[in-house]
């Protein structure tokens, strides 16, 4: 990406966006940030990008947006990225996830040479009969945001096959203290924190049995960047190639808060599992290491880490240990 280089980005203010933001601007983009109306959030964008209102449901404002802008390279994040909320708004789930990448790859058209990076999912495997899976793992999954992820993942291949630079980065679970607390991952620092300073009693989570590969979203976003570089698109599979269960990510969670892991203080309620979930994920990365040279720099323990050692700071910080 030469400096200077025209950039869209949708879900800017989300975690992966945010990471992405500041990398561009370290390359000296000129950077364009799709906002949905009324996100709060983009008063607090970096000074040097210009944002752009557009609901991603609505296809002409996006046609709107990428001709004003003329992009270089479109990051497509944006979406509904919550599985839970997709079970109770599928519909929206659907409109908002695959309208915008339906849109924003008929609109390439009108900017020559672009490229295009959609943010996929592992959710497109559902319940997948490999483990780990690759990009030829078959696409079946089990979950409405799964069947979104799926149709966009898809629509990108077909204007691959038309002529158009359009390459998927197909992210594993990847965290950061960037998370809001409505993921479980972010769910678990947090309280592991506060029962380390006496704030809380238990962590109370759903299916502690599912198996997920977790990653450092950093590293993903350099995923990213690295994809819309390529010499040709494809799609990529980026994860650690090691999986953990939810209660792995609490017990460790808790160890680096220093609490010890007794009975009753990870618990399992099932108003918290899902209506139907993948049982283990665990993803391949050797294209993208093979061919683009990128590969993890913080491991499972790492990023747990670094987050409760986020959470922590942020209580120390609003009451002062005496």
């Amino acid at each position: 990406m030469n400096p200077g280089a025209r950039v869209l980005v949708t879900g800017a203010t989300g975690q992966d966006g945010s990471y992405l933001l500041e990398r561009l601007l370290e390359r000296d983009a000129s950077v364009t940030a799709v906002t949905r109306p009324g996100d709060q959030l983009t008063a607090g964008l970096p000074a040097q990008v210009r944002p752009r209102t557009a609901a991603l449901d609505d296809a002409e404002a996006l046609r709107r947006v990428v001709h004003d802008a003329s992009p270089e390279y479109i990051f497509h994040l944006g979406a509904v990225s919550s599985v839970a909320a997709s079970w109770e708004r599928p519909a929206e789930t659907m409109a908002v996830n695959t309208v915008s990448t339906a849109a924003l790859l008929e609109s390439m058209a009108s900017t020559e040479g672009a490229r295009l990076v959609l943010a996929s999912s592992s959710e497109i495997f559902g319940s997948a009969a490999d483990s780990p899976q690759t990009e030829a793992t078959a696409i079946r999954p089990v979950t409405p945001y799964g069947v979104s992820k799926a149709a966009a993942h898809q629509l990108v291949s077909l204007w691959r096959g038309r002529g158009s630079f359009a390459s998927t980065a197909i992210l594993y679970n990847h965290e950061s203290p960037r998370r809001p607390e409505t993921f479980v991952t972010r769910k678990i620092t947090a309280g592991a924190a506060r029962i380390a300073r006496g704030l809380q009693d238990h962590l109370t989570l759903g299916a502690l049995d599912a198996r997920r590969d977790w990653g450092w979203a950093p590293d993903y976003v350099d995923a990213l960047l690295a994809i819309a570089d390529a010499e040709e698109p494809d799609d990529f599979i980026v994860a650690s190639g090691r999986s953990h269960t939810v209660a792995e990510f609490a017990e460790a969670a808790l160890h680096a808060a220093g609490v010890a892991a007794t009975d009753g203080l990870i618990v399992s309620d099932p108003r918290f599992v899902r209506p139907a979930d993948v049982a283990e994920m665990v993803g391949d990365a050797s294209r993208i290491r093979s061919r683009l040279g990128w590969s993890p720099t913080v491991d499972f323990d790492g990023l747990v880490q670094r987050m409760v050692a986020h959470d922590l700071a942020l209580i120390d910080q609003a009451d002062p240990p005496r």
